[in-house]
């Protein structure tokens, strides 16, 4: 039987690719050593060498950047399923940090273990290379958010997109979600001060479109919410392919 790590793995790729049972096996074959990890812990930092690739497969994680004087923008936010450093295969040097969000159960998978995986099975190595171009598609996704849309038109974005990304691991139930995330947080992801976040957050409980109780959240109007933002989903490319 697969670790519910390695099951993460698994559900998380099948969302978006087709891989058949062998593949599946070889996949619940890795070897993967789990490891519990608190909030706001650096996983790989910018600057470091990993021979080590990170899965994962309970919580929520980010990668980031931090400016010479301190400040600090995330890149982008991450799901159980996810190995958000597989560039690390090919790019010997980290540039940026990747970090927890909240407590994580992660799992740590060696470079050669992927690498040899990878050679065996086609289909996975086709799931791995989707993986990252879908990741690089989120990236331009979020250029524009912080880059050309207001305050609640990036809000209701991020919300939009993590709701339909945890929706395809079958982490929601209707409109509702666990996302722990402070304001602070939410504020580096969106180049928004924490008094602007706490503002928009009102305006979406107040338009009736959300209803945040964090870490709770619940859409009351999925409609309205994805015509705030201008919101196209074509970008996460959740239909399965392979």
């Amino acid at each position: 039987m697969a670790s519910s790590t390695a099951t993460s793995l698994i559900t998380k790729l099948t969302a978006s690719n087709r891989l058949d049972s062998d593949d599946i096996q070889a996949l619940e074959q890795l070897p993967i050593q789990e490891r519990q990890v608190p909030a706001q812990h650096i996983i790989v930092a910018d600057g470091s060498r990993p021979k080590e690739c990170c899965l994962l497969a309970e919580g929520f994680a980010y990668r980031a950047k931090i400016t010479q004087d301190g400040k600090r923008q995330v890149l982008s936010l991450h799901i159980p399923g996810e190995i958000p450093d597989l560039q690390s295969l090919y790019l010997n040097v980290m540039d940026h940090d990747f970090t927890t969000l909240t407590s994580c159960t992660l799992g740590f998978i060696p470079h050669e273990a992927i690498k040899a995986l990878c050679k065996q099975r086609p289909n996975v190595t086709g799931a791995l290379w989707r993986e990252t171009l879908i990741d690089a598609a989120i990236f331009r996704e979020w250029i524009v958010n912080v880059g050309r849309r207001s305050a609640d038109e990036r809000m209701a974005h991020l919300f939009a997109e993590i709701h339909r990304r945890l929706r395809a691991v079958g982490r929601t139930s209707d409109g509702d979600f666990d996302f722990p995330i402070t304001q602070s947080d939410l504020g580096d992801c969106l180049g928004l001060s924490t008094v602007h976040v706490n503002r928009t957050l009102q305006e979406l409980r107040q338009e009736g479109i959300m209803q945040v109780d964090r870490p709770h959240y619940r859409i009351l109007d999925h409609d309205k919410l994805e015509e705030l933002a201008g919101f196209d989903p074509a970008y996460l490319h959740l239909q399965p392919t392979g």
